[in-house]
């Protein structure tokens, strides 16, 4: 199986900064798609950032300037840089990736238990 844990996330003040990391393990031959997601209670999960193996990004407007995905290939790891940070992208934000199992090459779609971001005004 294939499991994404989430870390860096935690109390800030509005203008503020954190630095998300997702690290992916198990059963993975290859790592495509990674991408960060978040969610509001009562609202529906939402796209944040997201970016492909070949290191193609792509973000929401809303934290368009702010916030910088990347990654790490060799540590399967993929990062959310987030600067000036505002109370409204308080959410819990969630990694994303699609893998390719070791040994059948099946398609898989993982998400990460989530890291709650709260950001103070």
């Amino acid at each position: 199986q294939v499991q994404l844990v989430e870390s860096g996330g935690g109390l800030v003040q509005a203008g503020g900064s954190l630095r998300l990391s997702c690290a992916a393990s198990g059963s993975i031959f290859r790592l495509n798609a990674m991408g960060w997601y978040r969610q509001v209670p009562g609202k529906q999960r939402e796209l944040v950032a997201t970016t492909t193996s070949g290191g193609s990004t792509n973000y929401a407007d809303s934290v368009k300037g702010r916030f910088t995905i990347s990654r790490d290939n060799a540590k399967k790891t993929v990062y959310l840089q987030m600067n000036s940070l505002k109370p409204e992208d308080t959410a819990v934000y969630h990694c994303n990736a699609d893998v390719l199992i070791a040994f059948t090459a099946r398609p898989l779609n993982a998400w990460g238990q989530g890291t709650l971001v709260a950001v103070a005004s």
